[in-house]
């Protein structure tokens, strides 16, 4: 039997680096260098976000992060799974580990960007009742970004 645990860890965490480099890569063969957002993890905000990891019997094996957008909303970032450790609910589980996280700290709705290229994503996302929205931020200009809003409250 399979334990699953998540806890949140700090930006400089080896497992999280290691983990956010696999997505990076994977983004990175699906979209075009100007269309992929990353988080700097070295950058001066870095210690605003929250970061978690999930251990899978001890194993990191997959990440995730929000980070406040203002005093209401917090930006879903970097959720992902190892491909190794997919289709066992992980991914549900950061995700819902993240979403008790900023409603505690207070967030009253959390917003996402992903894109047409990850339906997987698309398709967990909306599961868990997030709802189309028109790009925001940084992403307003990118035509493959697909940005969601979950109201938490």
């Amino acid at each position: 039997m399979e334990t699953l645990t998540i806890q949140v860890v700090e930006p400089n965490n080896e497992h999280l680096i290691a983990l956010i480099a696999k997505l990076d890569d994977y983004l990175y063969s699906l979209y075009p260098a100007d269309e992929v957002f990353g988080v700097d993890l070295e950058g001066a905000t870095v210690n605003e976000m929250v970061f978690v990891l999930a251990y899978s019997n001890g194993v990191a094996a997959g990440c995730g992060a929000y980070r406040p957008l203002d005093v209401q909303a917090a930006e879903l970032k970097r959720i992902f799974v190892d491909p190794s450790s997919r289709n066992k609910g992980i991914a549900s589980s950061i995700l819902s580990f993240l979403e008790q996280e900023a409603a505690r700290a207070g967030f009253t709705s959390l917003l996402l960007e992903t894109g047409p290229m990850q339906p997987e994503s698309i398709a967990l996302y909306k599961k868990f009742g997030f709802i189309d929205i028109d790009p925001f931020g940084e992403y307003a200009d990118c035509p493959s970004s697909i940005c969601m809003e979950k109201k938490l409250f």
